[in-house]
Parts: structure tokens; C-alpha cells; sequence
């Protein structure tokens, strides 16, 4: 313990000396170039792959989405933001307001701003505002060379607004159905006297909306202030504050497999959007502060120092109420219910009750979640050569040290299954009301410690250019400690990625990759033994084409994952091997990106065989999807008008334990925008789901399904100075 709180400590003091992140000197900084420099070079300098390596030449796949792009779609959030990127499952739960749970290549992508994570754990922060960010980026597949533990999905991380050395800013208005109304402001400069040293951001947006569902709205405000230094021609800091406070309700209602994916016994369904809390019990409020230290010092042309600090706190307050889950297979109706449990159903009628087919016991729920978050990460970049070979070295160490608490009090069925039936509810004809008084969830409290969790990773990693060829070779070390009141566990593992790229003269750039990631799993086996880190790798191959003539970048890939030390599947009584379990992913994805003249073209494509430890198909994870956008910005007689439209197709999806198999029917989706810009004024309108259709995006064996979003119109106003 005592080198890691040392080496934290260094780090964080070295930050405001040595600081970087989310941005580059000169680069990135004009919005209008985004898109062109996204397409043409594909740079990403200081996000997700913490270097300003082109795309083309980055023997990985990454995939980027800037604002404009975003905007143009009608993404209202980040989830919603990711539904044209090849291989991501943007929305798995349907229509969410917990949280945004993006997948790639089947599995969770953590959430990351500016390279550093930013989410830890679940329902206990607020989710990101788009308005806040200035692009979105995927990097897909095991990614702990840079990142240390997480996902082999991927990551997703998202670029901050940042100060701009000349002043501009916009007022923006949206209105839209479900009484959807917002205010946003963001105005950027130098501030004056100071010679060009100091520049400033301010950002802030009011919310107030409802959603599909009547009960549960939304109240959301972000106040994002920041401020750069130009402390010398080769020295900048900027500095990031972002609070965020947002009242609202939980959208997923957890509906019965039967009603939703199937017809009740008098084949009619459940209206998918019917409200299974109570009004006066539900909530989902959240909160968070967080401050972020970006720099970046130049030594010279060839050796740069960058760094990432973050502080962040955050905390969540969750009521509901769910339809109770019985187990798999069960009914979870309460007539259902009485067929298995005569006993229940004699306590019923000597109440003299009788229920209808659709009413449903209810379990309630209260969550009081915290996180607190310290991390840093500091990183030099050098350029240099060793005879014919060209390097790109980057070299870097981090630190994290996050707690995580969640005080929870759960009245499963609401008592009905001990002859309580004051809370039950008919989910056709609704009536609401009834809920345990407070002294009820205060003696069921569990008061569970803290997790905190300290992590001390040290990378390298290498591009090499040999003429026409691109190496790339990378390892880190990580340590990793877990603390659950007095039970600690440490962990340590080491993480390595190679590959390699040849650019042909025409465009076309072949590669092939390999990379690792790691996850702890906190326990013992049966013999007391402890377990090991869930590890991943990857073999990727694949090719990039740059069109001569056309900006734009098409590309290619396939992948085979292989997770292993999974809990083993198929144990046998009293084996003490816990982790015997190996999951596997292949899959293959397409993406095109290109600018024909006013038209902008964005297609992808992506398919999956994902096999979780048992051999069967990945719950709720489509072997099939694509999309298609298209944006058109004529010139001439018609400048100023724009236009776009989009499909998306999702495939069906299969959640099977065994015993139990559903299958959630396919779906397609089509999105609109219509709009116009003269002066200084942009005016547009944005229907996602357009034609409303009714779907669901998955269901799982437990009993319960996840109704889509249905469709929304925004109408916004933006006045740009």
C-alpha cells in the first residue's frame, strides 16, 4: 500500500506540471473541420487511443462520431448517439433513464471522458449530456494496454468542450412531444487583457421533459465551466468543472414476457408503455461534481508531456416498484401464481379477494448509492529514430482510486407472497396509491460497506513506421487492490497488444492485431483459493481504405475473442475449480464514411456468433445489424436548407438458460431531418423512429422484456455568435 499512496500522490501533484488530455494544440479546435479531419485523417489525439496516430494507420478499430454528426442524427443521448456505429448495440434495454448501456461486440462498453473512466459501478452518477462533449469515440476490442481493467468490448470515451482562442458561442431552444422543453447556452473566448494567455467555456442546459411513459419525466441541469492557460508557447492547462442534477423516474418497468413477446391467454397484449412503480414512492435522482485537469507540455518537436487528473463525485437516490420476478419460467401473475401455491391462494379467499389475470405482486425497492473518484494519468510521447525504423513512443503511468457504496432495502412481492396483497397492481387497469410506509424500508436497510478499489497501472507502447509498414507493440503492468470492509484482495496482471499495417499507395491499408484486457473477479474458490482476473484476448484482422479523391475512410474487420477463468458452467458437485468457464466471439464489421460533394454517406454493418460459458447465444445480443445515414447540404439556389435520413436494422436477438429459450423478433427503425441555416439562425426538426413502430429489444429468461423507444420529434432553434 505505502508505493502506491507514494506514487498517487506523485502523480496528481506532478499534474498541474505535466497535465493533457482531450486535446491538442492547433488541432481539433475548429469545429467546422471536425467532420473533415474525422474522415480524411482520422486523428484522435488524447482520446481513445491517447495518441494522434491517423485511423488509417491504427492497426485497431475506432470508430468516431463528432457533434455535427451526432446533431444531425437527433441523438438525445449517448446511447442514442452510437445507433449508426458498426457493432455497437446502442440501446439493449429499449427505452432507458438510468443510465446509457452501450455494448460492442457483445459485451459492456465502459464509459470514459477525456481517457480517464468516468463510471464505476451501477445507478450511482448522473449520465452524460451530449451538450457537454464535442465528439464521441469507440475503440473497440480488449483495451488494457492503455486502460488497465475493463471490458473486452471496447471503450467508449467522450471529448469535453474545451476553450477556444476566438469568441463565438451559440443560444439553442428544442421543444418536442412528450412536452419536451430545453434551453442550452454555450459562449467560448479569450478573456481580455490577458494577452491570448487565458480563455474560458461556458456551458449550461435546463431540461424539462416527459417521456413515452406518462409517470416518469425528467428535470435535468449542467452547468460545464471551463478555463485554459496558455502558460507558455509550449505549456497549456485547462481546467474543467461539470455539475449536474437531475430529478427524475426509472423507464424500465421490467413487463411480463407474457403481454409483451407473447399474448396473454385472450391474446391481447400489455400496453408497453404502462407504468408499474407508484407516483408517489419511484424516483431516480441524481447528482454529480466532477473537476478535470487537462495539459500538455512541449519540450520540442519531438518529446511531449501529457496528463489527465480527475476528481468526480457523484450519488444516486432510487425508489421503485417492479413486477416481482418468481424465477425463470414462473408466472408472475398472481393468479398464475396461486395454481403453484394453493395455500396463498386460501389466504386470498378468506380476504375475500379475487384478482384479475393481469395483476402483478410488487417488489419495492430503495437505493442510496455514492461513488467517489481520484485518478490521474500521466504520459510522455516521443518521437525518434533507431536507423531505418521511425518510433512513436508512448510511455505512461495511472492511478485510480475509486470507492463505491450502495445501502440498499428490498420488500420482495411487496409481502403478497405472505398474504399481503395491499400492493399489488392490475398492469391493464392500473390504480395507484398503495406502498409500504418508510419504517417498513428502514428495518429491512442493508448497510453494506464501501468498495474501494486502487489501481496502479504502468504502460509503453510503440508505433513503429518502416516505410510503408506500421508496428505497433505495447505492455502494462497493473496492480490491482479491493477492499469490502475488512476483506481485501489484490491482483496483479500483466497486458500486451501487437500489430501490424501496411499502407499501399491507392488507399487500401491490410492489418492484423492482438490484444489483451483484465477484469478482478473479488471471491474464493470452494478450497479458499483466490480467484483470478477474468482475461480476454483478441486476434483482429482487417483493412482500412482512404479513397483517392473522395474524403472519406472505409473499413473492415474481423475478431475472435476468447474470455476464459469465467465461473466454470458445468461443475461438478463439490469440484472446488470455480473458473474452469471460456466464452467465445467472432463476429465481422463494416464501415463507410464518406463526403460525395453536399452529400455526407454513412453506412455500416456488422454480424456476431457470441457463445457464453454454457454455448449458447449471448443474451439479447442481435447477430445482425446495419444502418444507413445520409446527410444533404446543397450549395447554390438551395444553400442553407439541409437534410438527412437514416434506417436502421437490428436482428432478432435470443436469451436461452437451458431450459427456457425466448426469441425477440427482429426490428427496423427509420430517423428524418429536415432543416435550414441563413446567418447566424439554424433551424431543425428531428424524428427518430419515425414511423412509431412498436418493438422490443430484447427479452430474458428471467420474465421480463424491454419495449422500445418510441417515436420522438424535436424541433430546435440555435443562434450562433
Amino acid at each position: 500500500m505505502g508505493y502506491r499512496n507514494l506514487v498517487a500522490a506523485l502523480i496528481v501533484s506532478a499534474s498541474p506540471a505535466a497535465l493533457a488530455a482531450a486535446q491538442v494544440t492547433g488541432a481539433a479546435d475548429e469545429a467546422e473541420n471536425r467532420q473533415e479531419t474525422v474522415i480524411v485523417t482520422g486523428t484522435t489525439a488524447f482520446g481513445a487511443t491517447k495518441s494522434d496516430t491517423p485511423i488509417v494507420e491504427t492497426a485497431r478499430t475506432l470508430s468516431v462520431e463528432t457533434s455535427e454528426m451526432f446533431i444531425d442524427k437527433g441523438a438525445l443521448n449517448l446511447a442514442s448517439a452510437l445507433t449508426y456505429v458498426a457493432g455497437v448495440t446502442a440501446e439493449p434495454y429499449g427505452f432507458s433513464t438510468r443510465g446509457d448501456f452501450p455494448q460492442s461486440r457483445g459485451l459492456e462498453l465502459p464509459r470514459y471522458r477525456d481517457s480517464i473512466q468516468e463510471l464505476f459501478g451501477s445507478y450511482n452518477s448522473t449520465r452524460a449530456d451530449l451538450y457537454t462533449v464535442e465528439q464521441i469515440e469507440v475503440l473497440k476490442g480488449p483495451a488494457s494496454v492503455l486502460y488497465g481493467q475493463g471490458s473486452p468490448g471496447g471503450i467508449v470515451n467522450y471529448v469535453s468542450k474545451t476553450p477556444k482562442d476566438t469568441f463565438g458561442g451559440e443560444l439553442n431552444a428544442e421543444v418536442g412531444n412528450f412536452d419536451r422543453y430545453e434551453v442550452a447556452g454555450d459562449v467560448t473566448g479569450p478573456i481580455a487583457g490577458t494577452d491570448g494567455k487565458l480563455a474560458y467555456r461556458l456551458v449550461a442546459l435546463y431540461r424539462d421533459t416527459g417521456t413515452q411513459i406518462d409517470q416518469v419525466d425528467e428535470e435535468t441541469k449542467v452547468f460545464m465551466p471551463s478555463l485554459s492557460w496558455q502558460a507558455s508557447p509550449a505549456t497549456k492547462f485547462t481546467l474543467i468543472g461539470l455539475l449536474q442534477d437531475t430529478d427524475s423516474d426509472t423507464a424500465a418497468q421490467f413487463i411480463p414476457v407474457e403481454g409483451t413477446l407473447f399474448p396473454l391467454e385472450d391474446g391481447s397484449y400489455l400496453d408497453p408503455e404502462v407504468y408499474v412503480g407508484e407516483p408517489g414512492f419511484n424516483r431516480y435522482n441524481t447528482e454529480s461534481q466532477q473537476v478535470t485537469l487537462l495539459g500538455e507540455h512541449e519540450f520540442n518537436e519531438n518529446l511531449m508531456l501529457e496528463g489527465t487528473a480527475l476528481w468526480r463525485s457523484g450519488e444516486a437516490d432510487y425508489h421503485q416498484a417492479w413486477a416481482a420476478f418468481t424465477g425463470a419460467g414462473q408466472s408472475r401473475y398472481l393468479n398464475g401464481i396461486f395454481e403453484t401455491q394453493p395455500a396463498l391462494a386460501a389466504a386470498a379467499a378468506m380476504q375475500g379477494l379475487t384478482f384479475t389475470d393481469t395483476t402483478v405482486p410488487r417488489t419495492f425497492y430503495q437505493g442510496d448509492n455514492t461513488f467517489d473518484q481520484l485518478a490521474a494519468d500521466v504520459r510522455l510521447r516521443a518521437k525518434f529514430e533507431t536507423g531505418a525504423l521511425e518510433h512513436e513512443l508512448l510511455a505512461g503511468v495511472q492511478y485510480q482510486d475509486v470507492e463505491t457504496d450502495s445501502d440498499t432495502a428490498n420488500l420482495y412481492a411487496g409481502g403478497a407472497l405472505q398474504g399481503d396483497f395491499r400492493y399489488v397492481l392490475d398492469l391493464k387497469n392500473p390504480v395507484y396509491g398503495n406502498y409500504p410506509d418508510q419504517s417498513v424500508f428502514d428495518a429491512l436497510l442493508n448497510d453494506t460497506p464501501a468498495n474501494v478499489v486502487e489501481d496502479l497501472g504502468v504502460y509503453v507502447s510503440d508505433q513503429i513506421a518502416v516505410g510503408k509498414w506500421r508496428f505497433t507493440a505495447g505492455v502494462r503492468l497493473d496492480s490491482v487492490e479491493n477492499e469490502v470492509g475488512a476483506v481485501s484482495q489484490d491482483d496483479d496482471a500483466v497486458s500486451t497488444s501487437f500489430g501490424a499495417l501496411y499502407r499501399f499507395d491507392n488507399g487500401f491499408s491490410p492489418y492484423v492485431s492482438y490484444a489483451e484486457s483484465f477484469e478482478t473477479v473479488v471471491g474464493t474458490d470452494r478450497s479458499g483459493n483466490q480467484l483470478d482476473p477474468e482475461e480476454a484476448r483478441q486476434y483482429e484482422a482487417g483493412f482500412k481504405y482512404e479513397p483517392r479523391g473522395i474524403p472519406g475512410l472505409i473499413t473492415a474487420a474481423y475478431y475472435d475473442i476468447e474470455i476464459s477463468n469465467l465461473p466454470n458452467p458445468n461443475s461438478l458437485p463439490g469440484d472446488a475449480a470455480q473458473q474452469q468457464g471460456v466464452s467465445k466471439l467472432k463476429g465481422f464489421e463494416a464501415e463507410a464514411r464518406l463526403q460525395f460533394g453536399e452529400v455526407y454517406f454513412q453506412a455500416a454493418a456488422s454480424t456476431i456468433d457470441a457463445e457464453d460459458p454454457n454455448g449458447r447465444q449471448l443474451a439479447a445480443i442481435p447477430e445482425e445489424q446495419a444502418s444507413v445515414w445520409t446527410t444533404w447540404r446543397p450549395d447554390g439556389a438551395w444553400e442553407g436548407f439541409k437534410a438527412g435520413a437514416g434506417i436502421r436494422y437490428v436482428g432478432e436477438t435470443v436469451s436461452d438458460n437451458g431450459t427456457i429459450s425466448y426469441t425477440t423478433p427482429d426490428y427496423t427503425l427509420g430517423d428524418l431531418m429536415v432543416g435550414y441555416e441563413w446567418d447566424q439562425w439554424d433551424f431543425a426538426v428531428n424524428a427518430r423512429n419515425v414511423t412509431d413502430e412498436d418493438y422490443l429489444t430484447g427479452c430474458l429468461t428471467r420474465g421480463d422484456c424491454f419495449p422500445g423507444l418510441r417515436r420522438t420529434v424535436i424541433a430546435s432553434l440555435s443562434y450562433d455568435f
